[in-house]
């Protein structure tokens, strides 16, 4: 499948497949993660890392993400975003993924048979794990042509 390119006058403006994009976020890093919670549309920076094809991040049992995700309804998914970005601000090129899924805490067995490993963005006491289930991937890449 060929990618579709826009041209933005200088740069090309490319999307990328989704092969492209889990590559791109493969090695790990830091994102962000958005979701609706109690005050409205809410976004964490995370360290994380790709794990068997999802997203597995660190969140402190309680906080605000805690609390977002539970929806207290059996079988009831939430669905939340991440996305990373990788931008040359001197070169005017980068790379900007997004992945929406639903989020699952992540049992202890799992935790050992993925062995992931993901520090905390914040420190502290951040020690249950979160994993974003892709349904949805999207990335685009912009060149300077």
């Amino acid at each position: 499948m060929l990618n579709a390119r826009r041209d933005t006058g200088s740069s090309t403006l490319e999307e990328l497949t989704e092969q492209e994009c889990l590559q791109l976020v493969g090695p790990g890093g830091i994102g962000r993660v958005a979701f609706g919670g109690a005050a409205g549309p809410t976004v964490f920076p995370v360290n994380y890392r790709l794990v068997d094809g999802r997203v597995v991040f660190r969140i402190r049992k309680g906080g605000t993400m805690d609390q977002s995700l539970q929806s207290g309804i059996d079988d009831l998914e939430v669905k939340i975003a991440f996305q990373v970005d990788h931008v040359d601000e001197e070169s005017r090129e980068g790379w900007s993924v997004l992945i929406q899924g639903p989020a699952h805490h992540v049992t202890e067995d799992e935790l050992r048979a993925a062995s992931a490993d993901v520090e905390s963005w914040a420190g502290d006491d951040r020690d249950h794990y979160v994993r974003i289930a892709p349904q949805r991937v999207t990335g685009r890449r912009i060149n300077r042509i």
